[in-house]
């Protein structure tokens, strides 16, 4: 997979019965829990979230499919009451057809720093004989971008009274395209309130990649999550198999690290699978990545790396994961826990993709065997993203499929309440 941890397969695949028993045979049982509660419902297609000093719930929606510029950001009251923020932001169907739009978000203050991801900047390329997409094949939209700013990163400054009484403001193709040439862009409420957004940067929407049948083949960018550190800004970028180190003064920016493939072993997809970076966090003076792994998604290979945030070297930190797609750092009583998502509990083959559901696990070290906070059927069905309240120690899990999901108590004997959490979010 080189587009984004919500790949969707577009065909079936067939498996040996040797290939089935022995991935079954491999998944440790762990007695399933489900300790979650629906906060709401109904999001388009959620990837981020963030919570602000006013304690709502900032969630990042990918918009309806088929659509392009109905991306949006939602605010979450703790009650579940739902209101808009910002709408028609960059949206459209990546390379797979799913909506691909507002990615990760991370608050500071009251500025929300927003990951755009790859939009419709590339499209497939499809085998003439059997009409299938060629697995890692792409070229530039020939129609060019729904968007000028897909693949970047904007900041989104609004007031605790916005955020309060807001029913939300809508960006134009105009506004966009004025981001996109460096102007600031305010869009006002009618009581005087407004909302200003800037362009933090913008990366190259893909590089050349030629294949010996495909010259005009490119990787994309896609942009998933990120946080802030001082005046910087750590992204990752899920096509790219790599981590960004943005100068947010200037927007100025640079590869910070990049993930290399794993040999696969699984006897179906390519020799090697990708690394797709997604979530990040810090903790302890380094950077906390989890990588995804890509097609076929094999179980076990899945882990979390830790990068210097100065020199980019980087190491596991947490193997033998499946899918994992979030990762937080959480402390107390001097010491600390990392909680960590997992899209599916078991990786994608022999099942259908994600047919099974995710996962939350808690490691007190980072070698220990970890303690299962939640998952079982119907209870985190391909969750993307979490955040922590840690004046109530409520974690906050979003899904996929659109639901807001809340899990108190993660640990009786060592308490959410009890932790502060140095990364991720900021509400102070």
């Amino acid at each position: 997979m080189k587009s984004s941890p919500v790949f969707r397969l577009s065909t079936l695949m067939r498996f040996s019965l040797l290939t089935v028993t022995t991935l079954l045979l491999s998944v440790t049982h762990v007695t399933a829990q489900c300790p979650v509660t629906q906060l709401t419902s109904g999001l388009q297609l959620p990837i981020g979230i963030a919570q602000s000093n006013k304690r709502n719930l900032l969630i990042s929606e990918s918009g309806p499919r088929g659509t392009t510029n109905t991306g949006s950001i939602s605010i979450v009251g703790l009650d579940g009451t739902r209101r808009t923020l910002l709408d028609g932001l960059p949206s459209g169907p990546n390379d797979i057809g799913d909506p691909s739009g507002p990615a990760g978000l991370f608050m500071r203050g009251r500025t929300l720093y927003v990951a755009i991801g790859m939009g419709d900047v590339v499209v497939p390329v499809v085998n003439a004989m059997t009409g299938l997409p060629i697995p890692g094949a792409g070229v530039p939209n020939p129609n060019g971008p729904s968007s000028p700013i897909f693949s970047s990163i904007l900041s989104v400054h609004f007031s605790a009274h916005v955020e309060m009484t807001t029913e939300g403001l809508t960006l134009s193709l105009a506004d966009q395209q004025a981001l996109a040439a460096g102007e600031k862009v305010t869009l006002s409420e009618g009581n005087g309130d407004s909302i200003a957004l800037e362009l933090v940067t913008n990366f190259p929407d893909y590089i050349p990649n030629p294949l010996p049948t495909i010259p005009g083949n490119v990787r994309h960018s896609n942009p998933f999550d990120l946080l802030a550190i001082d005046d910087g800004l750590y992204v990752t970028d899920g096509a790219r198999n790599l981590a960004w180190e943005v100068d947010i003064p200037t927007g100025a920016f640079s590869v910070l690290a990049e993930f290399p493939p794993v040999s696969n072993p699984l006897p179906i997809g390519a020799p090697t699978v990708e690394a797709v970076p997604t979530g990040i966090a810090h903790a302890d003076g380094q950077l906390l990545v989890t990588l995804f792994r890509g097609f076929p998604f094999p179980a076990g290979t899945s882990v979390v790396e830790q990068v210097d945030a100065v020199t980019g070297d980087h190491a596991p930190f947490i193997s033998g994961l499946r899918t994992a797609v979030d990762v937080l750092a959480i402390t107390g009583d001097g010491d600390v826990d990392y909680l960590v998502l997992q899209h599916s509990s078991v990786g994608g083959a022999p099942l259908p993709p994600f047919a099974n559901p995710g996962r939350v696990l808690r490691f007190e070290e980072p070698g220990s065997a970890p303690t299962v906070v939640a998952e079982g059927p119907n209870c985190l069905i391909r969750p993307t993203a979490m955040t922590l309240d840690k004046k109530t120690g409520t974690l906050y899990v979003i899904e996929y499929s659109g639901r807001v999901l809340s899990i108190s108590g993660v640990n009786p004997a060592h308490p959410l309440k009890l932790l502060s959490f140095p990364g991720k979010q900021s509400n102070q």
